[in-house]
């Protein structure tokens, strides 16, 4: 689908349509009929569009799944984003599971999992009754570590897409496609804060949220009920005792062995009362000196990287039972040819 294409290459190379326009010797209105679908450009314009947007021709040209709808939850961040970097990860996002699901109807719906409800779990006042409902809701133990926190929720029918924009504002976000959830998340953060945001998009998928509610104590919520998802009072009391009166070098191992960052350990130690105030405020402190605060976080990573593999798997299916050339999956994965017949190949050990 030309129009799609060119407004996600446009938006890749961070031009505005009058900065493409006056690149490619057209005008800015044809540049929006182009995007909206109301033209097709000759063979002419259609070379110099592609030039300063670094793509070939048969970029524009390739095909787009058109049988999907997509609907887009709100930025985690929504004021620190501007409007076109809002709208490429959203053109990034129906790229990608465009070409997901594209594979999943060549093998047949039935490849993946039924998904949970999602906005039926009532929302209390009490966050750690809200982790416990949100576990018990996708069949997880009610305490205890979350290991391969994406795997799982994959098995869930819960699709998940690591989007790189090229922009450290953005976390996360949520949405549908054709009805089935999915969580987005940054792949540049460092796995314990990637784990926290998709912890983060799941509260806000699965729970029903007032209308009412003001987005910044939506998000507060939201972040609060992940903490307790990762890390439930329960297990906190256990592994760090009931009192504590300040931050030591043992709490790392805890912070590894659930899979969070030592600012979230202390953050909910602080709320379930092991600690106090005055010692988290001490610990954050120091924390803010290492440079361990913010969205750019220096906090070294404890576990080993988590990130999807449905979307591998089913290629790999998909040409194993000849539905598809191995060609066609690396289009589909967008990945290098012999990446993709190392990634199929079998070789007994």
């Amino acid at each position: 689908m030309f129009s799609k294409n060119l407004k996600y290459f446009r938006l890749k190379n961070s031009l505005t349509k009058k900065e493409l326009a006056e690149k490619a010797k057209v005008s800015p209105m044809a540049i929006t009929y182009y995007e909206n679908g109301e033209r097709m450009p000759s063979m002419d314009i259609m070379k110099r569009l592609a030039e300063p947007l670094n793509v070939r021709v048969s970029d524009f040209l390739a095909v787009r799944n058109e049988h999907l709808v997509f609907t887009h939850g709100e930025f985690r961040k929504n004021a620190s984003m501007s409007q076109a970097q809002q709208e490429f990860i959203r053109e990034c996002v129906e790229e990608y599971f465009g070409r997901f699901m594209t594979i999943v109807e060549i093998l047949g719906g039935d490849v993946l999992p039924d998904a949970p409800d999602c906005h039926v779990l009532p929302l209390s006042d009490n966050d750690e009754e809200n982790a416990l409902a949100l576990r018990r809701h996708l069949g997880f133990a009610p305490d205890g570590p979350i290991e391969d926190l994406i795997g799982k929720l994959e098995n869930k029918g819960i699709l998940v897409y690591p989007c790189n924009p090229g922009n450290t504002k953005f976390s996360g976000m949520n949405g549908f496609v054709n009805d089935r959830p999915f969580i987005v998340y940054n792949p540049t953060n460092h796995s314990e804060r990637n784990r926290t945001t998709v912890g983060h998009e799941l509260a806000h998928l699965m729970f029903n949220w007032p209308e009412d509610m003001e987005v910044r104590a939506a998000e507060e919520k939201a972040t609060a009920i992940s903490g307790a998802f990762l890390l439930p009072k329960k297990d906190a009391q256990r592994e760090l005792g009931i009192r504590r009166s300040a931050v030591t070098a043992d709490m790392k191992i805890v912070a590894k062995e659930y899979g969070i960052s030592m600012m979230l350990l202390v953050k909910r130690a602080e709320i379930c009362g092991i600690i106090r105030e005055s010692a988290a405020r001490d610990f954050y402190i120091v924390a803010g000196q290492h440079g361990w605060r913010g969205a750019n976080s220096t906090e070294p990573t404890r576990i080993p990287l988590e990130e999807p593999s449905l979307f591998s798997q089913l290629v790999c299916r998909a040409i194993a039972e000849d539905e598809i050339s191995i060609q066609r999956g690396a289009e589909l994965l967008n990945c290098p040819y012999q990446e993709l017949v190392d990634m199929c190949s079998y070789q007994e050990v």
